[in-house]
């Protein structure tokens, strides 16, 4: 995050600021508690960054490559707390 201006960088469009944040959120969530409905959320808000054309191509890709393995977890995959 720029600190001088306090706005997101240009590629995290201002308008989907909530959306990275929420799923920021979640998988901090699942990552601490384990939570199947953190991942699931989490896959789902990062399913909708994914399909955002204003993205970049590999940002989009890690999302949806994120939204895959935790909608995995989500169903009974691993998950191992720190």
């Amino acid at each position: 995050m720029d600190h001088v201006s306090g706005h997101l960088p240009t590629f995290f469009p201002h308008t989907d600021a909530s959306l990275w944040a929420g799923a920021l959120s979640q998988v901090l969530s699942y990552g601490e508690t384990g939570c199947p409905h953190s991942a699931q959320r989490a896959a789902d808000l990062l399913a909708r960054l994914a399909d955002k054309p204003e993205l970049d191509r590999e940002l989009r890709d890690l999302c949806e490559r994120a939204s895959e393995r935790l909608e995995q977890n989500s169903q009974g995959g691993r998950h191992v707390l720190r």
